[in-house]
């Protein structure tokens, strides 16, 4: 059985090694618990939802060090076994709510350790917000990027502190908002081995908390990152897309961006009606061989 107490303190041991003291104000958490359910502002959720039950997997919640608290996190990885490769899973705006954790048990049956931490646990518990401009406006907006960059290497640091995971196979993937996210962390961490950047925002104004665009950091990125995008999504645009295409062509990088023909933003989303089975099904299939061809599995 894992010992949550000793993988915490082996976790926060990393963790104080590796995120330096003025990298984040010391701030504390306002979100400490994962909710049940979906969150409010995407309710009622699709009758073709998908769910992935936890038989032959140990999923919950649990605590992960970082240097300002413990943030929480949903983790779900094989009862049986160890070595598992790592995946970080990034939430979409709408945080940690049931889809997330949902595939990180999908991940899971397919032997991985799944972790996704609730990355905008300072900020504000966006589960009961119900307006998605409020969610953006009062909670997204005041997330720092490095931030998310800390918390995710406290996620590995949790994953390798388990003594059931490996860590030296890294991937991450991230959907709409986390889609962002997964280019910058590929650029912030050079031990990520692959990556899945599921319609992230490519380009975009820069602020004090956000200094960075993924189209700006090509040249960090040395993980192959697998982009799948919608060519109709009405918030990403496909120049944009086509310019981190071409940028990653231009600077020798192995990744590759697949654009979906008529197919919105949040296609992978089975909760929404966004969601596009096809699309999705396929999508999924290349990310899963995906991490396969590039070491990760």
């Amino acid at each position: 059985m894992l010992h949550e107490s000793s993988t915490h303190s082996a976790a926060q041991s990393e963790v104080n090694a590796l995120v330096p003291e003025n990298n984040l104000s010391r701030r504390g958490f306002i979100v400490t618990s994962l909710g049940a359910g979906f969150a409010a502002s995407v309710l009622p959720v699709s009758a073709q939802t998908i769910t992935t039950a936890a038989d032959g997997l140990v999923a919950g919640e649990v605590k992960v060090p970082t240097k300002d608290g413990d943030m929480v996190a949903y983790r779900a990885m094989p009862a049986t076994g160890s070595n598992f490769p790592v995946v970080l899973v990034v939430q979409e705006i709408f945080g940690v709510h049931e889809h997330i954790k949902d595939v990180c048990r999908r991940f899971a049956k397919l032997g991985y350790f799944a972790i996704a931490g609730e990355l905008y646990a300072r900020q504000g518990d966006v589960s009961k917000i119900t307006e998605i401009p409020k969610i953006v406006s009062e909670v997204v907006s005041k997330v720092p990027d490095a931030q998310v960059m800390a918390d995710l290497d406290a996620c590995v640091a949790y994953a390798k502190a388990s003594g059931k995971a490996n860590a030296d196979k890294l991937a991450v993937t991230g959907f709409c908002w986390g889609g962002r996210i997964v280019w910058l962390y590929a650029a912030h961490n050079q031990s990520v081995k692959a990556g899945g950047a599921w319609y992230g925002p490519l380009t975009g104004a820069t602020s004090p908390l956000k200094p960075k665009n993924p189209i700006d950091l090509v040249a960090q990125i040395n993980a192959p990152i697998l982009g799948q995008y919608g060519g109709a999504d009405g918030g990403i645009p496909n120049d944009t897309v086509d310019q981190m295409r071409a940028a990653l062509k231009a600077a020798g990088k192995k990744s590759e961006i697949i654009t979906y023909p008529d197919t919105p933003h949040g296609f992978h989303a089975d909760y929404r009606p966004t969601y596009r089975k096809a699309q999705a099904d396929e999508a999924w299939a290349k990310l899963t061989a995906w991490f396969k061809a590039n070491g990760v599995a």
